[in-house]
């Protein structure tokens, strides 16, 4: 490899694209177009640099195995960065070679990929256990800086406020010893979602905003809380997922908004059912409570009264309510799309764990609204929307397992 060579991968290495691209700008080398692609990436030009990528990929001979899978391990670094979710099947073999050739650190970057994958695709068990097999010691601290943020945010999707804190702050050290400036700004963005408000719960006042190391003490102390970030209800660890079952949710929602009073059959009615008082939705009202004191037998109470229900919890335990830290539907499309990012609607359909005629329909709402763009046609088309400042979306991300 040539001094060019060498010095641009140096200047890429640290963050410095338009440095490497003076030295390899008109290369058509497969090297040169290799280190092309990293730098248009780094500047954002996603498309262009993939172009770049799987051209340097295809010129390399077959015997330059460990050139070709680092360019396989930049291709899908690119994929993942352009919400390219399925399967990037040339990973795990580029991973072997990269082992066998001795070249562990760019092994380790792809399995951090994998990783990233795992997180936006919501599958945390997977990530996590990812995590854990991943050999850190005496890797650069750009890579120590990218773990760190991978265990922060399975924390934080853990709602784990203070394990995700101190990853972050182990982050921001690796990234300051590793000089990129990009990586910093990052873990700054993490310690930002930290302190801002992650739910919202009733008080005197309204709806009170909470950080998510208040969000992580409710959820451990001895209160029944009806969870409307995550569809839950339930104590502690003994938590039901009421997600797929939208009439028990609201309706545990509406009882635990009033606790301790009792809730008339018509604003019950009203409320769950979205609908005009008839004899036929208060036949349905007594099966779904039905339903629901089954399901919540042992945790908590549904008491009949004179004109209505009331929820009644064992011993002194209170009910809380937690929001979401935005009002409206489809809060699960808006975290998602709030990392800035432009999605497709297959990635976003990927993520959620729902159909695309699903996912469709959702963002289609949410353009109406004013609430999401986008850009592009047809296989091109992608969906963005504004960052989001004033509060983090973490407890609407998807988690499923």
């Amino acid at each position: 490899m040539d001094s060019a060579i060498n010095t641009a991968a140096r200047a890429l290495a640290a963050g410095d694209p338009l440095a490497a691209l003076d030295l390899v700008a008109l290369r058509q080398d497969a090297p040169g177009l290799a280190l092309r692609g990293v730098a248009m990436a780094q500047l954002g030009e996603l498309a262009r640099a993939k172009q770049l990528l799987q051209q340097a990929t295809d010129r390399f001979d077959e015997a330059e195995t460990l050139a070709r899978a680092r360019c396989v391990t930049a291709c899908s670094e690119v994929a993942l960065a352009m919400r390219d979710l399925g399967p990037h099947e040339d990973l795990p073999d580029a991973i072997a070679v990269l082992e066998s050739g001795g070249d562990h650190a760019n092994a380790t970057h792809a399995r951090l990929l994998e990783l990233r994958r795992m997180l936006l695709l919501g599958r945390i068990d997977e990530a996590e256990s990812q995590r854990q097999r991943l050999e850190i010691e005496g890797m650069p601290p750009a890579l120590g800086a990218i773990a760190e943020l991978a265990t922060a945010e399975i924390a934080m999707r853990r709602i784990q406020a203070r394990a995700a804190a101190a990853a972050v702050d182990e982050a921001h050290e690796q990234a300051l010893r590793a000089g990129i400036p990009a990586l910093v700004a990052e873990t700054e963005s993490a310690r930002q979602r930290l302190r801002q408000p992650a739910a919202r719960t009733p008080s005197p006042e309204g709806l009170r905003p909470l950080r998510l190391p208040e969000v992580e003490d409710l959820l451990a102390s001895e209160g029944f809380v009806v969870n409307a970030c995550r569809r839950t209800v339930g104590m502690a660890s003994d938590l039901i997922s009421l997600a797929r079952r939208p009439v028990l949710f609201e309706l545990a929602a509406s009882l635990a908004s009033a606790w301790p009073e009792a809730v008339d059959r018509e604003t019950l009615v009203r409320l769950v059912f979205d609908a005009k008082v008839s004899e036929s939705l208060r036949a349905r009202l007594r099966v779904e409570v039905g339903r629901l004191r089954a399901l919540l037998r042992g945790r908590a109470l549904i008491e009949a009264t004179a004109d209505g229900f009331a929820l009644r919890t064992s011993g002194d335990a209170e009910v809380h309510v937690l929001y979401p830290p935005i009002d409206g539907e489809h809060g699960a499309v808006m975290a998602l799309l709030a990392d800035g990012a432009p999605w497709s609607t297959s990635a976003l359909a990927l993520a959620l764990g729902v159909s695309q005629r699903t996912a469709q329909r959702a963002l289609s709402e949410l353009r109406e609204s004013g609430r999401v763009r986008s850009i592009g046609r047809a296989r091109a088309l992608r969906w963005l929307a504004p960052p989001v400042l004033d509060f983090t979306t973490v407890l609407l991300l998807p988690v499923l397992g």
